[in-house]
């Protein structure tokens, strides 16, 4: 498919996890095709001046803005010479950048100030990669830019061919690169694993394992020195999925186990087994002095469901809860791969269950499973940072503003010289959780998913503020001080009202929160029927808030039309989510 997009003139983005052959594939066409590959490396510091061009400020000085005292970055290098320009990570590049393709993209060419318009040679690509799965640092890729490209999807290769791989490159074959080959794809399917290792790590795997067996003065390597050499192959390629309280050696001393039942063989005889691994059969135990953050005996809310309840509400409840004090982690991870909503509902209740270990139970595994789903929320937007002018700062010189400020004179200081570098408004963002009478099952499935979202594209940024009201008001998250998400989840979902719901009380609880951050922009996502039945009106309520925006789960025709009305009063607006799949558009949409 890629030698096809190339043939033909067009403009391709691979996407594909780390380890699936992206470069080498590249490569591999390019060489074959005699074709120059320029390389680019994506990150948020790639401005239009360092992938373009710019001219020599010496040479300008000197000369002024001549033709040849201009500097060629890597995509008028790769126009100029008919290349590949290979644009690695292209969802890390900031917005401003990539506008500088679209034009490439469409018309071969593109209008440089000063120097004039380069036409790109015939056989000149953008080749760009990305990892789709990696949310730290990454945003979306404008419509703007997918709509100029193909797309090719890369996924982990099969079985025997990572085998042929990991032989290759090492060298090795046999019980050796069997064993490498099944621990590494075990730990893709793992369901306490949010991103397995690659088929480099079977590689190291492979290598480690052969050269400590031998430093061990081991005729074939026994369990315990394959045990060393996956912890550090592996660990560090493993990522435990949020709110799962275990470690990656952890994992690979499961898996180990599954795939060499007996420690006493050597490897000779070991991870020869059919059917390969399989997923966990359970959860993981508690650490040593865990204890669930949940009272004993009723709710602290002081409403709890029992199990009868339970069965008539959710039709799943049997099969996922099947006796008094368990919960079936296996059977709701096939429902919630079956339904989500249904999953997602069941919990939210269980985890106001009466029965206190089935109560508890759930709370663990809500932290869990509210994150993942809040993954698919906005990843944070590419127009919070901006180039803009400062001087005697850092990032790349502006030169026509520079000498447009040069004075003649024998000293030179810091503030003369004009930088153009990424700035961003501080936004702070308190997050607002309605968990009044009226918020039961799926309402709070889709909060919890929405506060997931919240917190997961707010990282890195100021901490968001978790307050959570309905007759009365609780501060589950303080602005600035970061909790571990799974807690927070936790205590959200445990927390039913009854009674009055103080809309305005939680609205002035928020802004209380956001008077001592130091930012820009206050922002309160409310998610809320936006229907109080005590503390005044809302709309009086929003002093302090910059802007305020709505959230109405499962919707209906006064809530929204509530909703619409508060949003609009605090410069904001108001989405209805009906499902989980809608919550992240909508987060996007407000968070953007």
């Amino acid at each position: 498919m890629l030698t096809v997009a190339l043939a033909t003139g067009r403009h391709v983005v691979i996407e594909g996890p780390p380890g699936t052959g992206k470069s080498t594939l590249l490569r591999a066409i390019a060489r074959d095709a005699g074709q120059t590959v320029v390389f680019v490396e994506g990150n948020a510091e790639l401005t239009p001046a360092r992938l373009v061009g710019q001219f020599d400020p010496a040479q300008v000085l000197a000369e002024g803005y001549l033709a040849a005292s201009f500097v060629d970055g890597p995509l008028l290098t790769a126009m100029r010479e008919g290349g590949l320009l290979y644009l690695e990570e292209l969802n890390r590049v900031p917005e401003e950048t990539l506008n500088v393709l679209i034009t490439v993209l469409t018309e071969g060419e593109i209008a440089v100030p000063r120097l004039g318009t380069v036409h790109a040679g015939k056989d000149f690509r953008l080749i760009a990669a990305m990892n789709p799965f990696d949310a730290i640092g990454t945003a979306r890729v404008s419509q703007a830019i997918a709509d100029r490209m193909c797309r090719v999807v890369l996924g982990y290769q099969d079985e025997p061919a990572e085998r042929a791989i990991t032989t290759a490159v090492t060298a090795l074959d046999g019980p050796v690169v069997t064993l490498a080959v099944a621990l590494v794809r075990a730990t893709r399917e793992h369901r306490d694993v949010r991103m397995g290792s690659s088929v480099r790590g079977a590689i190291d795997l492979a290598l480690v394992l052969t050269g400590l067996a031998e430093l061990r003065g081991e005729r074939l390597p026994v369990r315990e020195t394959a045990r060393d050499a996956a912890y550090a192959a592996l660990s560090g390629r493993i990522r435990i999925a949020d709110g799962v309280d275990r470690t990656p050696e952890s994992v690979i001393d499961e898996l180990l186990d599954e795939l060499w039942a007996d420690d006493t063989e050597p490897l000779d005889g070991a991870g020869q087994g059919e059917g390969g691994p399989g997923k966990a059969e359970g959860p993981p135990e508690q650490p040593a002095g865990f204890r669930p953050r949940s009272r004993p005996g009723r709710d602290r809310s002081g409403r709890t469901q029992g199990r009868a309840h339970l069965a008539a509400q959710h039709a799943a409840f049997d099969e996922v809860s099947p006796e008094t004090g368990t919960l079936d982690a296996t059977a709701f991870d096939a429902l919630l791969a079956r339904d989500p909503e249904a999953a997602a509902a069941l919990l939210a209740d269980l985890a106001v269950a009466t029965d206190e270990d089935l109560r508890a139970a759930a709370r663990r595994l809500a932290g869990r499973v509210f994150l993942r789903l809040g993954r698919v929320g906005p990843a944070r937007a590419r127009g919070t940072r901006r180039l803009a002018p400062a001087r005697g700062g850092d990032g790349d010189l502006d030169l026509d503003r520079t000498l447009d400020a040069w004075q003649p004179g024998p000293a030179r200081w810091p503030t003369d010289i004009v930088t153009r570098s990424w700035t961003a408004r501080r936004r702070a963002v308190a997050l607002l959780v309605d968990v009044s009478g009226s918020m039961q099952g799926a309402a709070v499935a889709l909060a919890a998913v929405a506060a997931a979202g919240v917190v997961l594209a707010e990282q890195g940024a100021l901490v968001p503020a978790v307050v959570a009201f309905g007759a009365g008001v609780r501060v589950l998250q303080e602005q600035g001080v970061r909790r571990p998400p799974e807690e927070l989840l936790s205590d959200l979902v445990a927390l039913r009202g009854h009674g009055t719901t103080d809309l305005a009380g939680g609205l002035r609880a928020a802004s209380r929160q956001l008077a001592g951050a130091v930012a820009d922009e206050r922002l309160v996502v409310l998610l809320s029927d936006c229907l109080p039945t005590a503390g005044g009106e809302p709309a009086a309520a929003l002093a302090g808030i910059d802007r305020l925006h709505v959230l109405v789960p499962l919707g209906g025709a006064e809530p929204e039309a509530a909703a619409a009305a508060l949003a609009s009063r605090g410069g904001g607006r108001a989405q209805t989510v009906h499902r989980l799949a809608e919550v992240g558009p909508a987060l996007t949409r407000v968070l953007a």
